[in-house]
C-alpha cells in the first residue's frame, strides 16, 4: 500500500516555504505522493453542490487560497527527490490540452518522471461559465483532451480534427520522461469509472464507503476488460477517516482486498515547525507497519 497526502497546496500550504518544509516532511516520513487540487477563480455564492462535504460547500470556502497546481508542484518538485507529484484533480475540460501536455512534460522531464496526472470533468458550473468553457458535454471534451495530449506526449507529428482544436502536423517538445505522464481519472459517479477503465491509468473516487468504492472498482474493472484492458494495471486511490482509529493497519489490510493501492490522507500540518513531527508520528504508526 502506498499513502499520499490531499489538498497539498491549499491555504497555508500556497506559501513557498511552508509548501517545500511540509512536502520534505512528507517524504522523510515515507509518503509516496502529494496531491494538489484545482480551481482557477471561484465564484462568491455559488449554488453549485460540492459533491465531497456533506455541507456541498468546499472546505475553506471562497477565500481559501488555492495555487495553481502544476506551478506549485514544480517548486516543490525542486525541493524533494522522491515523492511523486499528484493532481487530484486538474479540471481538464476548462484547460488547453497542448499547453497543459507542454506544461505536464516540462514538469514530469525536470522532476525525473514523478507527475501523476489526476483529471476530472469538475463539478463547478458558475466556473465553466465565468471561464467561458461549456460545462454541458465536459466528458466528452474531457476524453477528447486525453486522447489529444498522449498523442502530443508521443513527439511525433500530430494531424488532428477531433471537433475541439485542429493540428497539422504538430510536435510538442520535451516528451515526459517515462514517454508518457500517467492519468488517473477522479470522480465518484459510474461515469467516471468507466473512463477510468476506458483509458485510465490509475482511478481516484473521491468519496464513498467501502460498499460505494467496491461498486465503483467493480464498474472500472469491468469496463477495462470490455476494451481490452488489463484492470489490474489500473492504480487504485481513495481516502479513509478510518486511518484515524484504533486500528489503521486492519483498514489498510480492508482496503487492500478491496482492490485499492493508495490511500490518502488529508494535510496533517499546515506549519513547517509542527510537519516533521506529524508526518513522522503518522509514519511510525502506518506506514512502517505496512
Amino acid at each position: 500500500m502506498h499513502f499520499g497526502v490531499a489538498f497539498a497546496n491549499t491555504g497555508p500550504l500556497a506559501e513557498g516555504a511552508t509548501a517545500a518544509a511540509c512536502a520534505r516532511a512528507m517524504e522523510a516520513a515515507g509518503f509516496e505522493s502529494l496531491w494538489t487540487v484545482e480551481h482557477v477563480l471561484v465564484p462568491v455564492g455559488y449554488e453549485s453542490t460540492y459533491p465531497y462535504a456533506r455541507s456541498g460547500k468546499m472546505p475553506g470556502g471562497e477565500t481559501w487560497a488555492i495555487p495553481d497546481p502544476l506551478i506549485w508542484l514544480s517548486y516543490v518538485a525542486a525541493a524533494t527527490e522522491r515523492i511523486k507529484l499528484g493532481t487530484g484533480i486538474l479540471i481538464l475540460p476548462q484547460r488547453n490540452p497542448a499547453i497543459t501536455a507542454k506544461e505536464c512534460a516540462t514538469l514530469d522531464r525536470l522532476s525525473g518522471g514523478r507527475l501523476l496526472l489526476g483529471i476530472g470533468v469538475g463539478w463547478l458550473e458558475e466556473e465553466f461559465d465565468a471561464l467561458g468553457v461549456p460545462f454541458a458535454g465536459r466528458g466528452a471534451r474531457t476524453d477528447a483532451y486525453v486522447a489529444a495530449m498522449r498523442a502530443l506526449w508521443s513527439g511525433e507529428e500530430v494531424d488532428l480534427d477531433d471537433g475541439y482544436q485542429t493540428w497539422k502536423r504538430a510536435v510538442s517538445l520535451p516528451t515526459p520522461a517515462n514517454g508518457t505522464v500517467p492519468i488517473v481519472i477522479g470522480g465518484h459517479s459510474e461515469a467516471a469509472a468507466r473512463r477510468a477503465g476506458r483509458l485510465g491509468d490509475g482511478f481516484f473516487p473521491g468519496k464513498g464507503d467501502n460498499a460505494a468504492l467496491a461498486n465503483l472498482i467493480a464498474v472500472m474493472r469491468q469496463t477495462a476488460e470490455d476494451h481490452g484492458r488489463d484492470p489490474d494495471a489500473i492504480e487504485v486511490t481513495a481516502g479513509t477517516p478510518a486511518l484515524g482509529g484504533d486500528d489503521p493497519v486492519g483498514v489498510v489490510e480492508e482496503m487492500a482486498a478491496l482492490g485499492i493501492h493508495r490511500l490518502i490522507t488529508p494535510p496533517l500540518a499546515f506549519d513547517a515547525d509542527s510537519a516533521p513531527d506529524a508526518y513522522a508520528a503518522f509514519g511510525d504508526r502506518i506506514i512502517s507497519k505496512v
